[in-house]
């Protein structure tokens, strides 16, 4: 269950940059969250509703976006979604593939009153 983890600490910033705003409410929460990063988001969404009763944030609508998992062959040059954690390139089958997008875990924007 590291989506409580990870809930504390979207918490956490989303409280830090209320209170350097003299935001009132927080509004939205907008989050990128990388296909490889393994989370569940209806647990994710349920462990944030939990830490943000009583908070400036305790009304906030969560937004969430999974961001694909996408690699770059350094051999042949080949771009794509990787399927099923295959780390090796479809086109030329070189193990020589960077992950381009796909484990981040981050707040895309707040809207704040």
């Amino acid at each position: 269950m590291h989506e409580m983890a990870m809930a504390q600490g979207v918490m956490e910033i989303v409280e830090d940059y209320a209170h350097r705003s003299n935001a009132k409410k927080v509004c939205t929460i907008s989050l990128l969250i990388g296909e490889m990063a393994g989370v569940v988001f209806e647990s994710l969404e349920f462990c944030f509703s939990a830490l943000a009763k009583g908070t400036i944030a305790e009304d906030a609508e969560i937004k969430l976006k999974k961001v694909p998992l996408v690699g770059h062959c350094n051999n042949c040059g080949w771009q794509g979604h990787i399927e099923n954690y295959n780390f090796f390139c479809p086109e030329c089958g070189s193990a020589k593939v960077d992950i381009i997008s796909g484990r981040e875990l981050r707040v895309e924007y707040l809207e704040v009153d």
